[in-house]
């Protein structure tokens, strides 16, 4: 069981706190890269409680500091972006995107002291479309991890933002419970409807797997077994990564290129980033060609607002139940009555409240992924806190190059090997060198 104490420090991110500190270490994506225009509006964002700007400067340089000027503390979003930097229009201070004040505008020539001052800024990079932020206190930042989707080709990644209204950690938690999607979103499927040669036909025959979980140099991994033909196994591999990245195993692992983050915004509040290879193959359709109840297309977002928790809110949320249908539920055309995939997981995870009372949890078998990556994060932070001990992948970024996650068969009896086997035919279509660049 999680105590009370193990709770805290693994739900609170803010500065001082040790999981804070452990985020602080990694690179962070943080937005779109085309939420930031140049010379354009400063978008607010909260990243690990933090209450930041993003602006991109007259030569696309992004900047993302804190939303208070230094000078008295009004906020720069309301600041002028204009030539290669942010003004402040309380007193016309000006910061460019490094922090560095370039011009304090009410003061006179000789009682200037801008090289003094700075604004709280941090490092930046862009790439797959996101921005990154790096958070920690080092001077050069570290390397950006080779996670495999974040090295495609803009033209070939599909990238999804979605907010959720709970921590952090019940919303990753629910990415690393692979037993619950025979359930929560195919409960209605039964195996006949299922097309031939489909996985998804032993997710439906075998609603209860066995599993197998191990530490791993970048996290935790585990995978769900299920019997299948001609003495074959069905293996259902996934990850966590260190601080928060997850790799879901609902794909043929030949060619299963994604990485998801999920962000804390604040203690309450997570961003969930989807970087997907759109070359991927398909699959989890029925037999009769129909796809999978409620397993709708298309997201629908509320328009995004300027506030600190204003983007990307999906339309179905807490206010309106998520839209449930109890007529689908109750017919079982939809087992949930909630339509879309990413809502189903949603409405389960806000439904255990801002932050889960783990202290109520019965956890079990089928939570052991659960149970060892909280170990895994807690012995991270408190290394760390206690010993400064450098968290895993930080300073290795090739590290995470042996993540993938996915389905397959196999008649290998032993599970690392039936992995090291999807590993040797996996499609590799990256560099991973690149992220030495």
């Amino acid at each position: 069981m999680t105590t009370p104490a193990e709770s805290v420090i693994l739900t609170q991110v803010g500065p001082g706190t040790p999981m804070g500190a452990l985020m602080r270490e990694y690179w962070i994506p943080a937005a779109r890269s085309s939420e930031v225009t140049a010379d354009g509006d400063p978008v607010r964002l909260m990243l690990l409680g933090e209450k930041l700007i993003a602006f991109r400067d007259s030569n696309g340089k992004v900047g993302v500091m804190d939303h208070r000027c230094p000078h008295r503390c009004a906020s720069l979003f309301f600041g002028r972006n204009e030539e290669g930097g942010i003004r402040c229009v309380y007193h016309g201070w000006k910061f460019d995107a490094d922090g560095n004040c370039t011009e304090m505008a009410n003061i006179p020539p000789h009682q200037d002291f801008k090289q003094k001052v700075h604004a709280k800024a941090y490092k930046v990079t862009e790439r797959a479309g996101l921005i990154w932020v790096y958070m920690g206190a080092r001077e050069q930042a570290p390397p950006m991890p080779a996670i495999e989707a974040s090295l495609l080709p803009a033209d070939e990644i599909s990238i999804q933002f979605i907010q959720r209204e709970c921590n952090w950690l019940q919303a990753l938690e629910g990415d690393i419970d692979t037993s619950h999607f025979s359930w929560l979103h195919v409960g209605s499927v039964q195996p006949d409807d299922v097309k031939d040669g489909d996985f998804l036909k032993y997710q439906v025959l075998h609603r209860a797997p066995e599993f197998q979980v191990a530490d791993t140099d970048w996290g935790t991994m585990y995978c769900a077994q299920r019997p299948a033909e001609n003495d074959q196994t069905y293996w259902r591999f996934a990850h966590f990564g260190l601080p928060f990245w997850t790799w879901i195993p609902q794909g043929a692992f030949g060619d299963r290129l994604i990485a998801r983050a999920w962000v804390p915004m604040d203690d309450t509040h997570t961003m969930f980033v989807s970087m997907v290879w759109t070359k991927a193959s398909r699959s989890m359709a029925l037999k009769d060609g129909s796809p999978v109840p409620g397993a709708v297309p298309v997201l629908q977002y509320q328009p995004n607002t300027t506030d600190w928790y204003g983007r990307y809110r999906p339309v179905q949320n807490a206010s309106n139940d998520y839209m449930i249908d109890r007529e689908a539920q109750r017919n079982n055309t939809v087992y949930t009555g909630i339509d879309f995939i990413a809502m189903q997981d949603q409405a389960i995870t806000e439904s255990m409240g801002d932050i889960v009372d783990h202290s109520f949890e019965h956890l079990a078998p089928s939570d052991q992924m659960i149970t060892r990556t909280r170990r895994r994060l807690l012995m991270a932070a408190r290394a760390l806190q206690d010993r400064e001990v450098v968290p895993p992948g930080v300073d290795d970024p090739l590290m995470y190059q042996r993540v993938r996650s996915g389905e397959l068969l196999s008649a290998q009896t032993d599970w690392q090997a039936a992995y090291d086997e999807g590993m040797r035919d996996a499609i590799r279509p990256v560099d991973f060198r690149l992220a030495a660049e």
